[in-house]
C-alpha cells in the first residue's frame, strides 16, 4: 500500500476513525470500567476487531490501536507494567487482522498517549526515563507492523517531544503523528501547560513529526479555529479529530451534542482550511465517522 505521506503530499484528505473508550464500554464495561482500558486486549481482542471493522465500514482510511495508555509508566498506575510488550502486540495484530479481513487498504496507527506522569521540575520523572518509557511501548507497536505512530491528546510539549524522538529513532522513516489538546482562552488556544500552538510546531517540527495538529478537548467549531493558527505556522500535512462537542451530564448519561450531520458540515470547512486527515474524539461514533467520510468526498 502506498506510504500516507506520500498520498497526503499529492493532497488527498484522508479519514480517521472515532472514539475508541465508548464502544468499548458498550461491549466491554464489566472488562473496563474502574479498571484499565488495555486490559481488554488481553481478554478479548475479538472486540478490538469489531470495532476496527465498523470504522472501516464507515469509511475510514486509518483505525487506531487501544494502546492509548499502553506505555509502562501509565500501566503501571495498574500495576501492568509488565504487561506492555503483549498488551500493544496484541492491540496491533487484532486491527492488523480486520484491516486485512477488510481488503487491507487502511493504515493501522498507533496510540499513544501521555504517560499520566508529570516531568521535572513539576514531577519527579526525567527526561531519560520519559524516553524510555515511551521507547518500550512503541518499539513494540512498531516492530508488530503499524503503518503510523500517533502521539495525541498531549499537554505538555516536553513530554509529546520525547515520544516523537522515540519514535524516530526506533525508525526512521516511521511516519509520526503529534496532537496537543488546547482550551479556548481570552488570549487564544493553550494547553493545560501553558503551550501555545506556535510553540507546539517549532517544537514538533523540529522533533521530527511528520504530521502534526490536535485531538480532543473541543468540538468542531473550536478546531477549525484552531486548524486555521496551525497554517500560520507551519506547511506540514496537519490533521484534526476533534469532540462531538462537549459532554453534557442528562441523568446518569454523558451525551456529546454534536450530531454526525453537524460535523460533517462543519469538517467541508477543514478541508478548506488545508487540513489533511480528518476523524473524531470523544464522543464521536462510527455514524459521525460515516457522515464525515461523505462529506469529505463531496469538497
Amino acid at each position: 500500500m502506498e506510504s500516507i505521506l506520500d498520498r497526503l503530499k499529492k493532497g488527498e484528505i484522508l479519514v480517521a476513525d472515532g472514539a475508541m473508550g465508548s464502544l468499548l464500554m458498550a461491549r466491554a464495561a464489566d472488562l473496563i470500567k474502574g479498571k484499565c482500558p488495555e486490559l481488554v486486549n488481553l481478554s478479548r481482542p475479538d472486540i478490538l476487531e469489531e470495532v476496527a471493522r465498523l470504522y472501516l465500514e464507515a469509511g475510514a482510511d486509518i483505525v487506531q490501536t487501544n494502546t492509548f495508555g499502553g506505555s509502562p509508566l501509565k500501566l503501571s498506575d495498574y500495576h501492568l507494567e509488565d504487561k506492555t510488550e503483549e498488551i500493544n502486540r496484541v492491540a496491533v495484530e487484532a486491527l492488523k487482522k480486520a484491516v486485512k479481513e477488510k481488503g487491507g487498504q487502511a493504515y493501522v496507527s498507533a496510540s499513544c498517549g501521555p504517560s499520566g506522569k508529570m516531568l521535572k521540575p513539576y514531577g519527579n520523572i526525567d527526561t531519560g526515563a520519559m524516553f524510555e518509557n515511551f521507547s518500550r511501548q512503541l518499539k513494540v507497536v512498531i516492530d508488530a507492523g503499524v503503518d503510523i505512530v500517533n502521539v495525541e491528546t498531549m499537554i505538555d510539549i516536553q513530554e509529546a517531544v520525547l515520544a516523537v524522538k522515540a519514535a524516530k529513532e526506533i525508525s526512521a522513516s516511521m511516519p509520526v503523528m503529534a496532537n496537543l489538546t488546547y482550551n479556548k482562552t481570552p488570549r487564544g488556544f493553550f494547553t493545560v501547560m501553558g503551550v501555545s500552538v506556535e510553540k507546539a510546531v517549532k517544537e514538533l517540527e523540529a522533533a521530527g513529526a511528520d504530521i502534526i495538529g490536535s485531538n480532543c478537548g473541543s468540538g468542531i467549531e473550536n478546531m477549525i479555529e484552531i486548524a486555521k493558527e496551525y497554517k500560520k505556522y507551519s506547511r506540514l500535512p496537519l490533521i484534526i479529530q476533534s469532540n462531538a462537542g462537549l459532554p453534557e451530564i442528562r441523568g446518569d448519561e454523558v451525551i456529546y451534542p454534536e450530531t454526525p450531520e453537524f460535523m460533517a458540515e462543519k469538517s467541508k470547512e477543514l478541508v478548506s482550511t488545508g487540513v489533511s486527515i480528518i476523524g473524531g474524539c470523544c464522543g464521536t461514533t462510527p455514524e459521525h465517522i460515516r457522515a464525515i467520510a461523505l462529506a469529505v468526498k463531496e469538497s
